[in-house]
């Protein structure tokens, strides 16, 4: 089974402050008209049952909701650490606008994840391309919450020359994990994003070096 949702998120009032009033406070006003490529997320979302159990059944559940993790919906970037003044600030990016889709594979559940967020320049930006370390948990809610996912994506956005306002999107195409056999255990599933600062830090995952031929001995 295939379920769809979108859900929309408001920037701390904090944020638009340090900008001087620029970002208002709530997404949906900075956020009603979605990019292209969110919007042909919507419009190939369907409730389409095209998932399928061991058994062949086609279970009726709701998607995992998407939530932005409190304190992670804002990321101000100043070029120098050390100064934290409204003048050194670089940019900042926000979080906004979400959606998501699941489809059923057996006992396997593939989510599509669409986050919608916005940059807006400081004194200190310039035109060129930032990259967002933004991160997605699935998490299983409770008494002892326990992470079941977890992945950290770098989101290139380009800011052109002369724009200092620049929306951006990111869709996570393939975020998979067992689905859990007890009956409704899926409700208590919450999948967080949010911005992580110590993703600047980690060094991109290289592909594995294929191992060269081996040689064969000459007859």
């Amino acid at each position: 089974m295939r379920r769809v949702g979108t859900g929309r998120r408001c920037f701390p009032v904090a944020a638009a402050v340090v900008l001087g009033g620029i970002l208002p406070g709530c997404s949906s006003s900075v956020l009603s008209t979605p990019a292209s490529n969110f919007s042909s997320f919507f419009a190939s979302a369907t409730t389409a049952a095209t998932g399928t159990t061991a058994a062949g059944t086609a279970p009726d559940f709701e998607c995992p909701s998407v939530n932005i993790r409190g304190g992670t919906s804002t990321l101000t970037i100043s070029a120098n650490p050390g100064d934290d003044s409204a003048m050194n600030l670089r940019y900042q990016a926000g979080l906004g606008q979400t959606a998501r889709e699941c489809k059923l594979n057996g006992q396997t559940l593939t989510m599509r994840v669409g986050i919608q967020g916005r940059i807006i320049l400081g004194p200190a930006g310039g035109p060129g391309q930032i990259d967002l370390p933004i991160r997605l948990a699935v998490v299983h809610e409770g008494p002892e919450p326990k992470t079941i996912f977890t992945k950290l994506n770098r989101v290139p956005v380009t800011v052109p020359d002369g724009d200092s306002n620049v929306q951006f999107t990111s869709i996570e195409e393939d975020l998979t994990f067992p689905m859990p056999r007890t009956a409704g255990l899926i409700d208590e599933y919450v999948v967080y994003i949010g911005f992580d600062p110590q993703g600047f830090r980690e060094p991109p995952k290289k592909r594995p070096e294929r191992a060269p031929p081996k040689r064969r001995p000459p007859a």
